[in-house]
């Protein structure tokens, strides 16, 4: 009998985050939608009928191993390996004064969110990129205008903060739970509905976004 791995991954989660992710595969199997496998949900699994679930918990050279197993007949689930391929690109590049700094750019030219600051070392940069990557997909989103909370349960290690500008216009920041702002909108949007879009758009390609190095 032949195996192939179509996905592996290894993180570390806190307890919420690990919440977090379970919550979106029972949503989506309750739902009879395609089940995210990866953070970024490009390889998705759509299982129909009845599936066989092993769950085990052993302990091994001092680590607790809880392992949850869900079994499909092949021929009844559909794998994808493509199911979320974004629509925009992290752009990397150095600007007038030598510091690095990233934008990210939908397919349609428009740039969708940006780092906010220039790093002295591109790793630092990198980290950036790596961590909007991480935390924007499963983040809450709060109105800090009208003293909104994230909620305690579930969201990652950052916030989406949407509020109004100087000039009345809405803008979103990414704050993650160090209290540092990874990304912001980089523009102001006449509606917060408008702005409710933009991070939507970040949400949902920034995960599978590949980076490139260019000029400013």
């Amino acid at each position: 009998m032949s195996e192939e791995t179509i996905h592996e991954s290894k993180r570390s989660r806190t307890r919420q985050g690990l919440a977090t992710y379970l919550r979106r595969i029972a949503r989506a199997l309750g739902r009879g939608d395609p089940v995210p496998v990866d953070e970024a949900g490009t390889v998705t699994v759509d299982a129909a009928g009845t599936g066989d679930v092993e769950v085990e918990l052993e302990r091994e050279d001092g680590t607790v191993h809880f392992e949850i197993e869900m079994e499909w007949p092949d021929e009844a689930a559909a794998i994808d390996e493509d199911a979320a391929a974004s629509k925009a690109t992290f752009e990397l590049y150095a600007d007038s004064a030598d510091q690095f700094r990233w934008r990210l750019r939908h397919n349609n030219g428009n740039i969708i969110a940006d780092g906010g600051e220039g790093y002295a070392d591109k790793r630092d940069a990198n980290s950036g990129i790596e961590s909007v990557q991480r935390n924007a997909p499963g983040a809450h989103v709060v109105d800090v205008s009208r003293d909104e909370e994230a909620p305690d349960e579930g969201g990652s290690d950052a916030t989406f903060e949407l509020f109004r500008d100087s000039a009345d216009e809405y803008r979103w920041r990414l704050r993650h739970d160090n209290g540092n702002v990874v990304a912001d909108s980089g523009q102001g949007y006449a509606s917060k509905q408008k702005a409710k879009q933009g991070l939507r758009s970040v949400k949902s390609n920034a995960p599978g976004a590949a980076v490139e190095e260019t000029d400013e």
